[in-house]
Formats: structure tokens, sequence, C-alpha cells
């Protein structure tokens, strides 16, 4: 995480020691600065910004235990590690109750001690970034309930600032959990349809039998069970916008009835006798790939092309470089408020066991998490306890077995090797790899002719 060499502070009335720890940890790009004293140490500090402190408890005039109450009561962000002999493991125990960070044992072991002030540089940084998300995260909600503010997500925001104020039809796709509702709500906010009706209908958990009556309404006396008649969700987002989430699993004999009513903006309630006009804009979401289920004949062709009017492909939360914290943030405030929790950040352990994980069930599963953190915590920041198993004990080992001996390549030719892959996944296909990839067809193809699997037009 850190960009820059680590700088450090050490305290030790050893000249000798101070030569030797600045010599050695030159050579791990660490900068120390050393005092003699506690007393210079903090005179030092009062001016000037380090990394680390690293200090001797046993020295002339200010003891190490003072200078680490010092500091931890005028720079609590500021981590200590303590230097202490070989036997002496009460006051390294002491010390850290006083609130020092980590301790290292005389003789000191070079090695050691440059990956404990890295360890601690990395804690104090990632701190600093968790208390700066919670400054950001209603800077960087753009649209709705959309928070992010990688380059990725900023794809998608040009995307809708475009397409939003139009009637354009938008085909949303990407993964489960990736947020493809909200990407429609944003949508509709950015319309002039705004003040009219959103309404959405999850195509997968509305029964097939039932599911053209929902859509188009039904007189009374229809059918057996229609004590009374229904205006159709297409008739209830009239003047406003009508979300199709899950449009992959929309019945194969409805499809073009709804074709039919979508392109003439009539519609004829089962059993009555008179049509019925509606203005809605239309927004659609499928985490399939529906091309392919064109080819397959699992999906009309004449249906996908009057929704796939303007394709807007969502990345996963793990393409996504720099949101995580920043949604952890988001979700953290408002289950607290949800909750009456005090709660208002993450621990530094917590925030690395986020930046660790992959994700794999995107924004969704991010949310559940923060909600269950924030449930089982007592204090006002969420330690790694209050996180769910799967996250804590998260490891790089989790990941997929077909990476195992690439670990040695570089991150262009895993990239080149993955591409690839997923392309012959999708049989070639490129508007479905570049969905499966989360990035647009444009790059895929720039990709594919520095590849020499393409030649340049």
């Amino acid at each position: 995480m850190m960009s820059r060499p680590v700088s450090m502070l050490l305290v030790d009335d050893d000249p000798d020691l101070c030569e030797l720890v600045r010599y050695g940890l030159a050579l791990q790009q660490i900068e120390v600065t050393s005092r003699s004293s506690g007393d210079e140490a903090f005179a030092y500090l009062t001016g000037n910004d380090t990394d680390v402190v690293v200090t001797d408890l046993a020295m002339p005039g200010m003891h190490g235990f003072e200078l680490i109450d010092r500091i931890v009561s005028n720079r609590g962000e500021l981590p200590v590690i303590v230097l202490t002999g070989a036997g002496d493991f009460e006051s390294a125990v002491g010390a850290m109750r006083a609130g020092a960070y980590d301790f290292v044992t005389k003789p000191v072991d070079l090695a050691a001690l440059g990956l404990a002030i890295k360890r601690a540089a990395e804690r104090r940084a990632l701190r600093a970034e968790v208390g700066r998300l919670r400054q950001v995260v209603a800077e960087a909600r753009r649209f709705e309930q959309l928070v992010g503010a990688s380059a990725a997500m900023q794809s998608v925001y040009s995307v809708i600032s475009q397409v939003g104020p139009t009637d354009a039809t938008v085909l949303v796709t990407g993964q489960s959990g990736t947020g493809k509702e909200m990407v429609a709500r944003s949508l509709h906010q950015a319309s002039r349809r705004r003040t009219g009706p959103f309404v959405a209908v999850d195509c997968a958990a509305i029964p097939e039998t039932l599911i053209e009556a929902e859509l188009f309404g039904y007189a009374k006396g229809a059918f057996t069970d229609a004590k009374s008649a229904r205006v159709g969700l297409l008739a209830q987002a009239d003047g406003g916008t009508l979300f199709l989430d899950e449009l992959a699993e929309l019945p194969l004999a409805v499809q073009p009835k709804l074709l039919r009513v979508l392109q003439e903006r009539k519609l004829r309630p089962i059993g009555g006798d008179a049509e019925i006009t509606f203005d809605v804009r239309l927004v659609c979401a499928t985490n399939r790939d529906l091309e392919a289920m064109v080819q397959q004949r699992e999906f009309r062709e004449d249906l996908y092309y009057r929704v796939n009017v303007v394709q807007l492909p969502l990345p996963p939360l793990r393409v996504r470089a720099g949101d995580v914290l920043l949604l952890a943030q988001h979700f953290i405030a408002h289950f607290a408020r949800m909750f009456e929790r005090e709660v208002v950040g993450l621990s530094a352990e917590a925030a690395d066991r986020l930046l660790r994980h992959a994700w794999p069930g995107n924004v969704r599963e991010l949310r559940n998490a923060m909600e269950r953190a924030v449930a089982m915590s007592t204090g006002t920041e969420l330690a790694v306890e209050d996180l769910p198993e799967r996250i804590r004990d998260y490891r790089t080992s989790n990941l997929p077995p077909a990476l195992d001996h690439e670990l040695g390549l570089s991150l262009e030719e895993i990239e080149r090797r993955h591409i690839l892959r997923v392309l012959d996944a999708k049989e070639g296909n490129k508007v479905a790899a570049s969905t499966s990839l989360g990035i647009d067809r444009k790059t895929l193809y720039r990709k594919l002719v520095r590849y020499g699997v393409e030649r340049e037009s």
C-alpha cells in the first residue's frame, strides 16, 4: 500500500546500534532518523512527521514508557515499536498495554525489524485511508445509491450521464450482486421521467403461469381467480421507467407478446376488450449471455435487439480498485443508523481483511458482510472478529488452482492468458467475453490486436 520509502524515528542512546539500524534498514527502503533520548524524540515529533517510531525503554531522562504515553496521547495514529531485551517479556507486555503496536527483541534482527516497521506503516496508512473515506462517501455518491470512485465506475457514470436524459432502452449486464437495479434507478433519476413511477419486475421470481397476467393485467372474470380487474405492471409504469430484471428468465412463450406491446405501446389485458396505451422507458438487466442464448434458441433474437439498444456492463467488485473500503464505509454508516449503533468505521486490521477478500458475491456480499459486522459490533470500530468467518480467514491460497502455476509470471502475461481463456470459453464470442471480463468491446479488441489474435483495421 505504501508507494514511497517508509520513514521511521529510532530512539536509542546507543550510537553504534543507531548506525547499524540506519545502514541495515536503508537496504530495505526505510529511511531512519535517530534521537538519543525520549525528550529529543518528542521535540522532533512536534514539528516533523514519520511513519513509525522505534524506541528503547531504558534511556536517560524520559523513560520509554513515558514516551509511549505521550505519543499515544498526542499522536494516537502514530505506531510505536519497542526494543526490549531477549528475556524481558514483562516490559514488552507492559509496552503493548501502554499502547505500543509491536515489540522486537535485542539483539536486533534487521529483517524482522524491517518487516515490523513496514507492517506498522501500512497499518497507519490504512487507518488514515479509512478516516478519509468517512469524509468522501457522500461526495462519491453521484447517482442514486451508487457509490464508487474507481475508473471502472467512472465509465458507468459517464454512460448514465449521457444516456439517462434520453428515452433509449438500456440493457444492464454483469454478475449477480454488482448493483444492476441501482443503475436502473439512477437512469430513472437522470431522466425526464424522474417524477413518474419506477416499476421493478423480477422475471425470475414470478411463476411462468402468472407472468403474462402480471405484466399485461387482466379483466374481472378473465380466469377462475380473477375476482376483480388488475392493472398490469406495464400500465403501472406509464409515464415512468419499467425495469425488467433477470430478463433471461422470461418464458419464451411470453417474449413475442412483450415485443409486440413494446413496439406498439399498446396492450390488451387478459380477458379485456379494449386496448390500453402506455408510455414507458425500458431498462433491462441480466447476468447471463443473451447473445449466446439467442444462438442456442433460448431467447428470441428480435426481442434481444429490441432491448439491446445501449448495453451497460457493470464491473465486478474485484476490478473496482479502491472502491471496497469506500463501499464498506457507506454501508457501515447506513447500518449504524438502522441498528442505532455508534460504529463509525473499520479498524485497520478489518480493512486489511476486506482488501484481501476476492468478493465473489460482489457488492451484495460486501453489503451483507457489513450488516452482519455492525450488528455484531460492540465498539466504535469494526474489528476483525466482527467480520464473517469466510472474510476473516480468507487467504490467497483460496485462489483457483489454475493460477498456481502462473505465480512467477508478469501481471500482463497472466491477464493475456486469462483473456484468451475466457474468449475460448465463449467460443470466440467477443461480446460475451467482454461482458464476462467486465471490459468494453473496444478495450478487448485492442488487447487482442496486441496479442496478435486480431489484425488492426
